[in-house]
């Protein structure tokens, strides 16, 4: 019984002491627990969630909250961007908190439905929230994109950088003869050949060495005479016989007789049967007309001989690479045969054609031909280098994207940001590279490959744009090239004055160009008109007065050219429109003819047609020496501002 009782102490203290450990635990967990609060979203205020949308490549309207797949062709649904959510009812936090505003609601299947309260769309499908600052980044154009998502794309980039701008132009060109070290020989008189020096084309000649000998009646003819002018200077017959010798002298050095000849012919007073014919010059044989024996014609080719140290090619060059082509500018060919090693030379002629069929024009390079490699008649690589700027900003071609009227580029950002803008390229340059005229700074990085995912991302954006306003009014917003759109009833109103150049030289008004610079053909400075100002410059018209281009002095006239007196800009001429010289009868010309002094001067400007006189001296307009009527080209024209004066 004690045993029991002992037991059932025991037990009744170890009790007290479970209770009292628990109750311990109990009164440490209450603190706690009011800090920390319980539950399975116990630390959901702690942080934000993370939110990841999705939408279907295909369909870029289509955007959802969760993965699966897309209504519209059943394509599964990527991720396209991540970013931390928030209670769908909380539109309104409490200030101080860190969850973000919802702004509004939007249905993921018909863009433009929104709501400013968590529902169904009309397609029975739950509306994805919109914050405020996805709606603030919606409508600008920066896109930004999940690293993860770059990755996939692709997307590798480039550096905008400065260099000099170069165009290499690359074509075909034939070897062909200098021409003007070309030779022929021929004779001046009949005659048959009695022995041959070069038989054979190809052999190697130098100025003064025998081609051939010829027998000619006349020529032993007039070696006679020659030597019967020298015994009538022994029998002292005076200065008949000083004028026969020259007579004679002079006639066998027409026929191309060599002074040794004539010195040979005094000294042996002797005529000789044949004549021997040497080379006129260095060069080597291409054409031989004759053999032993032959009767020769006066004038007939017998020879021609080329001097292939100095040779030519003739390249063709298509007409829309003309402007890189200038005289003097260096040129390098190779041989398919021997690509080492490379010529150089330098462009020295550019014909003034263009070939109908193949569209393009011929160029002429001359080059020295050491060892004789360029051989007439060759194929030959032929490069040209223009140096159009020292330095220009470059962008990669891969990098522009081209809708047409448009060119844009990608600007890579920090923190997977990507700038859509338009530029505006200038000419291109070796290497596969554009100028940049406006739009770029050098040092930005642009997206080189993958550009057009971010195009599609671009679309997706406006499209996020219009849902978020789908009855906003038509005021400029980014197109899916990232630039703007302006209303076409603006546009009138907004679009600036066109500006062009042209030169204040009355012959040249007819040229027009669209940036500023100097004139290619007499290097005067290029003056900006507007179109109202073109409009009253007539080429081939008669000039009334010289005026300021600048509109605001518009009242400034000069019958001269020369400069503004308020701005110091060049004076352009206003000329009428010209009028067709009327038709005259057989006999009003007849008798206008008879009216016309025997000379009559006008001005060498077609511009100044006008200025007729019948006494030589200067033009008025331009003081440039008057010139005969019959030696230009508007000299009827002349004349018959004359008939009208008189």
């Amino acid at each position: 019984m004690s045993s029991k009782f002992s037991i059932f102490n025991l037990g009744k203290r170890a009790g007290a002491v479970f209770g009292l450990l628990a109750l311990s635990a109990l009164v440490a967990c209450v603190p706690l627990f009011f800090l920390t609060g319980c539950g399975p979203d116990a630390g959901s205020s702690a942080g934000p969630k993370e939110e990841t949308l999705y939408t279907c490549g295909m369909h870029p309207q289509v955007i959802q909250n969760k993965p699966g797949l897309c209504p519209i062709c059943g394509m599964k649904l990527t991720a396209i961007r991540k970013q931390p959510g928030a209670n769908p009812g909380a539109t309104n936090a409490a200030p101080g908190s860190s969850e973000r505003k919802v702004k509004f609601y939007k249905s993921t299947m018909m863009p433009g439905e929104i709501s400013s309260t968590p529902r169904k769309d009309s397609m029975g499908m739950d509306m994805a929230p919109v914050y405020e600052e996805e709606a603030a980044a919606a409508a600008s154009s920066t896109i930004t994109i999940d690293p993860v998502t770059v990755q996939n794309m692709g997307i590798r980039t480039g550096v905008v950088a400065r260099g000099p701008l170069r165009r290499t132009i690359r074509t075909v060109g034939v070897i062909d003869y200098d021409e003007t070290a070309l030779a022929e020989v021929s004779t001046k008189f009949r005659g048959w050949i009695e022995k041959l020096y070069v038989d054979a084309t190809g052999k190697q000649m130098h100025r003064g060495e025998p081609l051939f000998e010829i027998y000619s009646p006349e020529l032993y003819l007039a070696q006679t005479e020659y030597l019967l002018t020298l015994s009538s200077l022994t029998n002292h017959e005076g200065a008949a016989a000083e004028l026969r010798k020259t007579a004679a002298t002079t006639k066998l050095r027409y026929w191309d007789i060599s002074e040794d000849q004539i010195a040979d012919l005094e000294r042996t007073r002797k005529p000789k049967k044949t004549l021997r014919v040497n080379s006129p010059r260095d060069g080597i044989v291409v054409e031989k007309m004759v053999v032993e024996g032959q009767m020769v014609e006066a004038g007939a080719r017998l020879y021609r001989l080329a001097d292939l140290a100095t040779v030519w090619v003739q390249a063709q060059v298509y007409e829309q690479d003309l402007p890189f082509v200038q005289l003097a500018q260096e040129a390098v060919v190779s041989l398919a045969s021997q690509p080492d090693p490379k010529f150089r030379g330098r462009v020295t002629y550019l014909y003034p054609m263009v070939d109908e069929k193949t569209r393009t024009a011929r160029v002429r390079m001359e080059f020295h031909n050491p060892g004789y490699f360029l051989k007439p008649g060759m194929y030959v690589t032929v490069e040209m280098t223009a140096e159009l700027a020292p330095s220009a900003l470059l962008v990669p071609d891969m990098a522009v994207l081209r809708s047409g009227q448009k060119n844009v580029v990608f600007v890579a950002l920090d923190g997977g940001h990507f700038d859509p803008r338009a530029v505006i390229l200038g000419a291109r340059a070796e290497g596969n590279l554009y100028q940049v005229l406006s739009g770029l700074n050098a040092g930005e990085r642009v997206v080189t490959s993958g550009q057009f995912m971010l195009d599609s991302e671009s679309q997706l954006r406006e499209a996020i744009q219009e849902m978020r306003q789908p009855n906003a009014p038509e005021t400029a917003s980014p197109n899916a090239f990232g630039a703007e759109l302006v209303p076409a009833t603006n546009a009138s109103r907004v679009a600036p004055e066109e500006i062009l150049y042209i030169c204040p030289m009355p012959d040249h008004v007819a040229l027009e160009y669209d940036h500023p610079g100097k004139c290619p053909l007499c290097a005067m400075t290029l003056v900006p008109v507007t179109a109202e100002t073109l409009a009253r410059i007539q080429p081939g018209g008669r000039i009334e007065y010289y005026t300021c281009p600048m509109p605001e002095h518009s009242d400034v006239h000069a019958e001269k050219p020369g400069k503004c007196p308020r701005c110091a800009m060049t004076l352009i001429p206003v000329m009428t429109r010209p009028q067709p010289a009327p038709a005259l009868t057989t006999n009003t010309s007849a008798g206008a003819m008879e009216k016309l002094p025997a000379k009559l001067y006008t001005c060498p400007m077609s511009a100044h047609a006008d200025v007729v006189s019948n006494q030589p001296g200067d033009c008025p307009k331009c003081e440039m020496r008057l010139v005969e009527t019959s030696q230009v080209k508007h000299g009827k024209m002349a004349e018959q501002h004359w008939l009208e004066r008189h």
